[in-house]
């Protein structure tokens, strides 16, 4: 299996169209639920609205995000009220609404109980970028996370492909906090190898390694990941389960899941300020 060398340096973001659900059609006695569910579509966001339902005086629905804003129906023009439509809430709650990254890939379905905790962890929400130490406000589909990384880190982050590589990441006795990054494929999907360091208290400074799967939860489960340090007759290694795109590196460094070592250790390994760790990534 061949390896491959590279050098990394420290790294330093209701328009009114027209709905795209289709009116119910109602064919004998039988409702689909996806029918049923487009009667609860709000008519200026075109979310779901969802318990506790509120209508107008002519009976018209507007979702809960959308109701502070708004003084009078959107429908029908006439003034807002607070009246609770009973009969909606209780048909709502038979419905199995779809998520509403649907068109990002979610098949699932759920009662209006279960819709807001489901979207907040859906595994095809936006991805935020990854990289660390920066204030980009990027959001974005996962398929465009590493363009998004090469056209906005790309003299920064290096890209190397296989399954074994040799990362090195160079003058890690720069003083401050410092990260390099590193995207590696392999088995058709990329991997973000994330090295912090950062200072514990005075003086004190802890290196963080991390290999996070740009891909989903799910996914990140078929693979392990092995970080290793080698040099002078000494051995440093850690394995584990890449981390998902949409799990926080934060996460994984408050909770130590990761490969740390402080300065001490990586003088033992480093030649020259430059550290090698060698990065295997195998299929379950």
């Amino acid at each position: 299996m061949s390896r491959l060398t590279e050098r990394a340096l420290p790294t330093g973001t209701s328009n009114g169209a027209p709905s795209s659900r289709r009116a119910p059609v109602l064919t004998g006695t039988t409702v689909s639920n996806n029918d049923l569910a487009s009667l609860f579509e709000c008519p200026v966001c075109f979310e779901y609205v969802l318990p506790p339902i509120t209508q107008c005086q002519s009976g018209h629905l507007v979702c809960g995000n959308c109701r502070p804003k708004l003084t009078r129906c959107p429908t029908c023009r006439v003034s807002l009220t607070s009246i609770r439509n009973l009969a909606m809430e209780k048909v709502a709650n038979l419905v199995l609404f779809p998520c509403k990254y649907t068109s990002s890939g979610c098949g699932k379905t759920m009662p209006p109980t279960e819709k807001a905790d489901h979207e907040e962890h859906c595994e095809f929400r936006p991805c935020r970028c990854p990289c660390p130490g920066t204030s980009c406000g990027w959001q974005g589909s996962m398929d465009a996370v590493v363009p998004h990384l090469m056209q906005h880190y790309n003299e920064s982050i290096i890209t190397l492909r296989g399954e074994v590589i040799v990362f090195l990441a160079v003058n890690i006795n720069l003083a401050g906090t410092l990260e390099w990054v590193m995207v590696q494929s392999c088995f058709g999907f990329h991997f973000l190898l994330v090295l912090e360091k950062l200072e514990i208290y005075d003086g004190h400074q802890k290196f963080f390694a991390v290999v996070q799967l740009i891909g989903t939860r799910e996914q990140a489960e078929n693979f392990t990941y092995q970080l290793e340090l080698n040099g002078n007759r000494r051995r440093l290694s850690w394995e584990a389960t890449p981390l998902s795109i949409h799990e926080g590196i934060a996460t994984a460094l408050i909770n130590s899941d990761c490969l740390i070592f402080d300065s001490e250790v990586a003088e033992l390994f480093a030649e020259n300020g430059n550290l090698s760790i060698d990065v295997t990534i195998s299929m379950c």
